[in-house]
Order: structure tokens, then C-alpha cells, then sequence
């Protein structure tokens, strides 16, 4: 399944986004809209089969609602795709969702699957691997492997809300932390702003 885009006549960036079986689909459907619709983004997409299943049940929706966007689309089962190898060139990778089995299996180095391999082989060639972890509370072993993961050179972020831009729809907060997953990636964007530094005329509260 390919999405048809505009050539820009430069060469786009490869974005890996991964998306497990935690909660949090419409993190993953955002995301996927955000990078699928930048003219300089080549998004390949990896949807694990319980993702799939989450997504329905979340929002009632298909498969289809993320891999749309994306340019390249691979199953978890198919450890042959470019993503697999580290001399397939790309320019970071995302996990939202992140499972804790997910992330247990990145934590240890068990490349079981093609988002395991993958997100080994980013951290392998020091390339941006950002995980978002969805599950609360943390127990010790979940903490250990957000530990051990960031070590090696990961980056952890829970979607934590922020409440300072006084959102007012479930999207806005969507929009915010999806745009922060994004500035991560040094990845222009157009889903939220940002915090503002006061001025004199607007004191802080």
C-alpha cells in the first residue's frame, strides 16, 4: 500500500513509525497523518497484529486509518524488509504505542519481530529511536527497561498531557504531544503550539 505523493524535488527524509498493541491508537493515527502528509517525509509503516486489534477497539477503525499515509507498509512478521538491516538508510524511527513487551524485547536486544529488529538496528547505528511507552502505573521492570533503553541511546516519552496550552477538545491534546514527538525528530511541523515565554504585559499565573 503506497500513498501518492507530490515530489519536491529534494530528497525526503525516511521516517520508520512502528505502532504496537498498547493503548493509545490515536497517538499512532495522528502521528501517521502528521508525517504521511509532509511532502518531505518517505514514512514507512510496521503495525504489529495486536495493534490492529487495539485500533478497532478504540476507534472502531481499520488498519487503513495509518497505513494510508505511509509510502511502505510492513508486517511484524516479515523480518526480511529493509528495516531489518542497518544498511538500509533512514533518518529515525518512532514506537507509538509502545508495548512493555515491546519495549522489553528492545530493552534485551530481542529482535523477535520486525519493530524489535528495527528499533535494535536504529539503536545499533546511533540513528534517533524515540519509544512511547503507554502503561501506568510503572512497575520496577518497566522502569528498568526505560532505563536501559535510554542508556543505549533511546528516548522515553510517555504522553504525558500538557495542560498550560488550555486544550479544549481530546485531539488539541493529541495535536500537542504528537507535535513534541515530532520536534524530537527535528521534524517541522504544523500540530500545536508551543510554550510561550511571558511577557510584561502577561505576567505568569
Amino acid at each position: 500500500m503506497t500513498a501518492q505523493k507530490k515530489s519536491t524535488g529534494v530528497a525526503r527524509r525516511r521516517i520508520v513509525l512502528a505502532v504496537t498493541g498498547a493503548s493509545g491508537s490515536p497517538y499512532a493515527v495522528t502521528l501517521a497523518r502528521a508525517l504521511g502528509e509532509n511532502p518531505e517525509i518517505e514514512l514507512h509503516c510496521i503495525v504489529s497484529d495486536a495493534a490492529k486489534y487495539v485500533l478497532h477497539e478504540e476507534l472502531g477503525e481499520d488498519v487503513e486509518s495509518i497505513t494510508q499515509y505511509a509510502d511502505a507498509v510492513y508486517t511484524q512478521r516479515d523480518i526480511g524488509a529493509g528495516p531489518a538491516s542497518g544498511s538500509w538508510r533512514h533518518d529515525g524511527m518512532i514506537v507509538c504505542p509502545c508495548s512493555m513487551a515491546s519495549l522489553a524485547a528492545i530493552a534485551t536486544g530481542l529482535a523477535s519481530n520486525l519493530i524489535h529488529r528495527a528499533a535494535d538496528v536504529t539503536l545499533k547505528e546511533r540513528r534517533r529511536l524515540v519509544l512511547v511507552p503507554r502503561e501506568t502505573p510503572f512497575n520496577r521492570i518497566h522502569l528498568e527497561n526505560m532505563l536501559r533503553v535510554e542508556q543505549a541511546g533511546a528516548v522515553i516519552m510517555p504522553p504525558c498531557p500538557a495542560f498550560y496550552l488550555k486544550a479544549r477538545t481530546i485531539q488539541d491534546l493529541l495535536n500537542h504531544f504528537c507535535g513534541r514527538v515530532l520536534d524530537m525528530m527535528d521534524i517541522e511541523h504544523e500540530l500545536s503550539g508551543r510554550w510561550n515565554t511571558p511577557t510584561e504585559e502577561e505576567p505568569p499565573l
